[in-house]
């Protein structure tokens, strides 16, 4: 039975009587609840902006926060997200973002300027994804990130190159007595003292054994990768906190390539001939399975950059028949340039594998924004191992690298990127 308005106030005065709630504390409360309903969305954002922050130092944790959430540096950010491979080149003369002289890290292969290079602008470059914007390098965070960490790079000298920029990208935070680099056969080690943090680099090219693993004594063109051998490199590997794993350029042999079936110690060896497409596939499957098996998600980070293009014609982009990447300081402008030199049957093989693999792994597709850069490999800018020929000498063509890339340039643009992935999943 309903009761009337008298008794329903006599009721509550015996209540507030009985649990002897003074009006003043009972409208206080009262007060408190209607603000509370009020502001509701504001404290949210304050309490998600906070979790934010205590999460933003750690690569691990980023992935806990709603993925639904904006992300700070995804300008005008679409409800599918924005695709930060896919962009344009613009000039920006805030760059680079260190000084070739100021790095003593980079490889003599890879120092242009002082071998020469009379251009600069090549290094004045900065990716713009279409729709939103790059955060900006933060090298305070990434070294307060690696702190007590070890962030490795495991390929062959593409990566060494970006493992290099990485370096290059640090080390001016760190005082010069509280930080060393140290090569150890395959690997190479950057240590920062004060932070306890190291950066490798580890040399294989295939990630899988090969016969083309010695750091060094490498040149071999009859190439062989021996099958399901990845943990004779991956038990370097295991403990790293952030790993970027490449390979690519090496596979490129031909349509076949040998694959050994027993050991390299055998001595009659079972060498299988399989095309290009299926040897890389396998080597994609086993790197996928041990990243699976030996890397914790809740604890590392691991990426996989795509094939680095080389520009070795120039007939690809238009220029002149019998030439490459000798002399080029400006750009492709083609939005849709896609080089002989970087087989799309390979790509494809990456995307079948990767689709049907739940090891976790971001890829990091460099492919195509690095493929207009025919201005930014290091060509003849480079040290040469060798005395160059009188013939050589006159036809600067014909050893004009255009596989390696310049520092500063390229290779820090795909850094940032793995920055903006690393804490912008």
């Amino acid at each position: 039975m309903k009761l009337p308005p008298s008794s329903s106030s006599s009721s509550s005065s015996s209540i507030l009587r009985k649990n002897r709630l003074s009006p003043f504390l009972f409208t206080l409360l009262a007060f408190i609840v209607f603000v509370t309903i009020l502001y509701s969305e504001d404290f949210s954002c304050i309490f998600s902006q906070l979790e934010y922050s205590s999460l933003s130092a750690s690569p691990n944790s980023i992935s806990r926060i709603n993925k639904n959430k904006k992300l700070p540096f995804a300008i005008g950010e679409t409800e599918d997200g924005c695709d930060v491979f896919s962009g344009r080149w613009v000039h920006d003369d805030s760059r680079p973002l260190y000084e070739e002289e100021e790095c003593p890290y980079i490889q003599p292969q890879l120092t242009c300027q002082k071998q020469g290079r009379p251009d600069k602008d090549y290094r004045q470059w900065r990716w713009q994804p279409h729709g939103c914007s790059l955060p900006s390098f933060n090298a305070t965070l990434m070294l307060e990130t690696l702190r007590g960490k070890r962030m490795l790079y495991v390929g062959d000298s593409l990566n060494r190159g970006q493992y290099v920029s990485m370096v290059c990208l640090l080390h001016r935070l760190i005082p010069e007595n509280a930080k060393s680099m140290e090569t150890f056969g395959s690997l190479t080690v950057f240590t920062a003292k004060d932070y306890n943090a190291t950066i490798e680099f580890y040399w294989a090219p295939f990630l899988l054994e090969s016969n083309s693993d010695d750091a060094v004594v490498h040149r071999i063109s009859d190439r062989v990768v021996r099958k399901g051998s990845i943990n004779k490199h991956g038990k370097n590997w295991k403990g790293a906190d952030i790993v970027v794993f490449n390979t690519y350029l090496w596979w490129m042999t031909g349509l076949e390539f040998k694959i050994l079936q027993g050991s390299f110690d055998d001595e009659v060896k079972d060498i299988a001939m399989v095309s290009t497409e299926d040897a890389y596939r396998m080597g994609m499957k086993s790197m996928l399975r041990w990243v699976k098996k030996n890397m914790d998600p809740k604890k590392t980070r691991v990426f996989f950059t795509s094939m680095s293009p080389s520009h070795q014609k120039s007939i690809d982009w238009g220029g002149e028949p019998n030439m490459n990447c000798y002399n080029e300081t400006t750009m492709i402008e083609d939005q849709s340039y896609w080089g002989s030199d970087s087989r799309k049957s390979i790509m494809e093989v990456i995307g079948q594998v990767f689709r049907r693999s739940k090891a976790p792994i971001t890829f990091l597709n460099i492919t195509q924004l690095s493929s207009y850069r025919k201005d930014a490999h290091t060509s003849i800018y480079k040290k040469q191992w060798s005395p160059l020929t009188a013939e050589q000498l006159a036809n600067p063509v014909s050893y004009a690298d255009c596989v390696h890339w310049c520092l500063p340039g390229l290779q820090d643009t795909w850094n940032e990127l793995l920055f903006a992935k690393l804490f912008y999943p």
